[in-house]
Order: structure tokens, then C-alpha cells, then sequence
């Protein structure tokens, strides 16, 4: 049964990831200052969706996965949640439609769909600067409008009807000082060397990253014996991850919280990270970062030969700089990892030179005062409240 429309403004939102959850959170907050109590929120979304006033209508960890090797185990259950996902958008009948990176899922839905009269809204372009530039033109077919992160990116939809907006990325904001010094007194570390580890925010990442952190930590322990580790993860994640490092030998503080990972970020004197929104995130704290990735081969192979970027980090890319120490596939070895971090922990000059690269580099995704999620909340608010 479709849901008939009344006075209240109907905002369909799709997230299929922790980045884009925490996108869609922020977005959602700003919606609500700007068209105060006239929206209800439906769809798919995970913790700060969620205490928005998202009911979501499956976990969101559903769909969190990435690869091609990873996602065959999960093709049916993701064929039924892209079932259900367009069943529920028709039965509720949005006022608008806003789909959330996790272009596999969410492209497929926008098919499903375009019989249905109300705008489509994508948040954060697909990367067809370094693969699949087809996919562009694809898109266009489908979407109203296209909310980017990259003030270059706009070049690369200029296809039909679509409208493209540089929104910039919300997580630019320098955080406080203090939010570290709160966590350290916390924690009874505020003496102590701390490094960070962020293994991913899906399963298959943790379980393949997890271990290679465990030997550079290993490595690391040998040179600083007092070396504090903090772990911040996701809720569903979080068991997996206390279970892994349960016979580290050390103590591992694992922040499974958002309300308190901004502060675990700042604690940090040094990060190692797997490639993602986390270090934008990072760079933002003031932290100098090293990344270390690995897929699955196939999935690397398929990649190497696709990719037109010689970089995975965001502030890599949008710099084309390798700001950030970046070791893939087979150079994210625990020798190489350990080296970079020892380089930035021992050398307090260079730990200052690439924080304050990695802070230039967050300028280039500034799209301005009003940037972030206020401008991403008006290009939805303006799609909302269009005469019909």
C-alpha cells in the first residue's frame, strides 16, 4: 500500500556503508535545522542515521561489503535487500530520494525505479576519474542531481540533465585539542606513545588487514616497549576485533563508539590506517597517517588494470601528492608499515611536515563557509520543497 502524502515532507536516504552512514547522519542533522519539523526520514542507514530519526529498514552491514572476491558470498542476501529497498521506496512514495556512495547497490536500485516522478539525489561521485568513465554518462540517465566531495570532479558529469554541486567533505573541521587530552586522562595514557590503528570498517577488511597491524606492532613493541594501542571500529565489528587482538600480549583500548572516536583520533601521535574516509578523518585530528591496503588478488588484478589513479587516498588524490605514506598489495608488509611509523614517531620534524601537508591538503575539499553538510542539506531542502 503507498503511503499518501500530507503536509510532512517524505526524505528517502540509502546508506550502505559506515562513511556514508556517517554522511548521511550529518546530512539528516542539518535538514532538520533547516526545514525544522516538516521531514520524516525513511530508508537504510546505520548508527548516526539512526539516532536521527532513521528506522532502518534492514542493518545496514547487509551491504557492507567491497570486492569481487567478497561480494560473491553475498549476492543473494544483496538481491533481496535490493528487493525489499525499492519495494519500501514505492510503498512510502519519498518527496525525494537520496542514495549515498555504495554506487554497486545503489545504481542498481536507481534502475528499479525510474517510473517513479520525484527527484533522485546522489551523495559523493562515483570515482570515474580513475576507473569507468562510462559510468558517468550512465548516471545521468538515472539521477536529478549529483552532490560531489572534489572540486574537480563536477568536469566529469557533465552529461544531460544532471546537475552536479561541490558540496565539499564535511569531516575538513579541525577537531579541538582537548578532545585528545580528555581521552588520554581517560584512558591513563596521557604520558604514553599512541598509535592508532584503523582496519576497515567491513569484515573481510579487518580479517585481512587485523593480522598484518598485529606483526607491525610486533615490530614496533622491540624499539618502544611502552607503545599504547587504540582501536576504533564499529559496533558489529567490535567482538571480531576484541577477539583478534585478545592474545596481543599488550594492552588495546578498542573504541567501538562514534561519540567517542573523535577523541581516540586525537590521542593519536601516529595512525596506521587501511585506505578510506578515515583518513581524511585523521588528517582532520592533526595526525599524521600511514596506509596500508590489501584486496583480495583478484580483485587487484581487475583493479591494476582499470585504475587511472596512482594514488588511493583521498588526500592523495586530490592533491597528487603522496602526502599520506601509502604501501598496497605486496609492499603493505609488517617491515615496510613498521618502517614508516618508526620514521614518523622518532623524527618529530617530519611528524610536523606531513601534518601540516595532510591540513593544506583538507583545503582542496573546502568548499567554503557554507560548505559541507549545510550546502549538501540545501541541494535536498531545494529538491524537497520544488513545486511539483
Amino acid at each position: 500500500m503507498i503511503i499518501s502524502k500530507e503536509s510532512e515532507k517524505r526524505v528517502f536516504l540509502v546508506a550502505g556503508e559506515p562513511s556514508g552512514d556517517q554522511l548521511g547522519g550529518g546530512l539528516m542533522a542539518s535538514l532538520k535545522k533547516q526545514c525544522g519539523e516538516r521531514l520524516s526520514f525513511w530508508g537504510v542507514g546505520g548508527e548516526q542515521m539512526t539516532s536521527n530519526g532513521l528506522k532502518s529498514l534492514f542493518p545496514m552491514s547487509d551491504l557492507s561489503v567491497m570486492g569481487l572476491v567478497e561480494i560473491l558470498p553475498r549476492v543473494s542476501v544483496l538481491r533481496k535487500r535490493l528487493k525489499d529497498t525499492a519495494e519500501e521506496i514505492r510503498r512510502v512514495n519519498p518527496d525525494v530520494l537520496v542514495t549515498i556512495d555504495s554506487p554497486g547497490f545503489n545504481f542498481r536500485l536507481i534502475e528499479l525505479l525510474q517510473d517513479l516522478n520525484f527527484p533522485k539525489i546522489h551523495y559523493v561521485a562515483p570515482t570515474v576519474w580513475a576507473w569507468r568513465p562510462s559510468r558517468a554518462k550512465k548516471m545521468s540517465k538515472f539521477y536529478d542531481h549529483l552532490m560531489v566531495l572534489l572540486p574537480f570532479e563536477p568536469q566529469y558529469f557533465n552529461y544531460g540533465n544532471m546537475k552536479c554541486t561541490f558540496v565539499g567533505h564535511p569531516v575538513t573541521e579541525e577537531l579541538p585539542d582537548g578532545l585528545g587530552v580528555e581521552f588520554r586522562a581517560k584512558h591513563n595514557i596521557s604520558d604514553k606513545v599512541v598509535l592508532g590503528l584503523f582496519p576497515g570498517s567491513r569484515k573481510a577488511e579487518v580479517l585481512r588487514m587485523l593480522p598484518i597491524f598485529e606483526k607491525t606492532v610486533k615490530r614496533l613493541l622491540v624499539n618502544f616497549p611502552d607503545l599504547e594501542i587504540v582501536i576504533t571500529t564499529i559496533p558489529y565489528l567490535s567482538p571480531l576485533v576484541s577477539s583478534m587482538t585478545s592474545a596481543w600480549h599488550i594492552n588495546v583500548i578498542l573504541i567501538d563508539s562514534f561519540s567517542d572516536r573523535k577523541g581516540a583520533q586525537k590521542a593519536c601521535d601516529v595512525a596506521l590506517a587501511a585506505s578510506g574516509t578515515i583518513t581524511t578523518e585523521l588528517a582532520a585530528a592533526k595526525v599524521p597517517v600511514v596506509v596500508g591496503y590489501k584486496v583480495a588478488p583478484i580483485t587487484a588484478f581487475v583493479a591494476r588494470r582499470l585504475l587511472k589513479v596512482s594514488h588511493v587516498s583521498l588526500l592523495n588524490i586530490a592533491t597528487g601528492r603522496r602526502i599520506l605514506p601509502e604501501f598496497l598489495q605486496g609492499e603493505c608488509s609488517p617491515m615496510r608499515l613498521s618502517d614508516a611509523i618508526t620514521k614518523l614517531l622518532v623524527d618529530r620534524v617530519r611528524r610536523q611536515k606531513q601534518i601540516s601537508e595532510q591540513l593544506l591538503a583538507l583545503k582542496e575539499l573546502n568548499s567554503g563557509t557554507d560548505g559541507g553538510y549545510s550546502k549538501a542539506a540545501s541541494v535536498v531542502r531545494d529538491a524537497v520543497l520544488a513545486p511539483k
